[in-house]
């Protein structure tokens, strides 16, 4: 497996523009949310107690399995980012009478626009385009950077 630092190395040589990193600070996180809203969608077993398994909770399980071979501390905050992510879509649900999927379409078609546009700011093609893994390595970079910026420095 390609080590974390490689990963981010290279992710940051497409995001060194300082608007495209601010959208990407933005945008990143409400798309890793949007997705996980997406798998929320999708029910796949309910148990006798009314709890409902879903996508997002089996994606969870793979999604934490490969931060943490990519690193244990951004794991744990990626962990969490995710646990949060699973609960706020269980809330949106819920007061939005089931509209969370168009909730979330639109948010992530709004970042994603963004996220272009950042990129022709940047004059530089996404990662993702490059390889697909990027769209996992993306959430970590923007992590990364932002507990650096508070002062917290983890190591790849």
């Amino acid at each position: 497996m390609r080590p974390l630092r490689d990963w981010l190395h290279e992710y940051a040589l497409s995001h060194s523009n300082p608007t495209n990193k601010t959208v990407h600070f933005i945008c990143v996180p409400l798309i890793y949310f949007t997705c996980i809203a997406f798998m929320y969608c999708v029910p796949l077993y309910t148990f006798a107690g009314g709890f409902t398994v879903t996508l997002a909770h089996l994606a969870f399980v793979f999604i934490a399995i490969y931060y943490l071979l990519l690193s244990v501390p951004l794991a744990v905050g990626m962990i969490l980012y995710s646990v949060i992510c699973i609960l706020a879509s269980m809330g949106i649900q819920a007061a939005s009478g089931g509209y969370l999927g168009w909730i979330a379409l639109a948010i992530f078609c709004t970042a994603w626009v963004f996220q272009f546009w950042g990129h022709g700011v940047e004059g530089k093609k996404p990662s993702f385009f490059k390889d697909i893994q990027f769209l996992l390595i993306g959430p970590l970079w923007v992590l990364k950077s932002l507990l650096w910026r508070a002062g917290v420095h983890v190591s790849e």
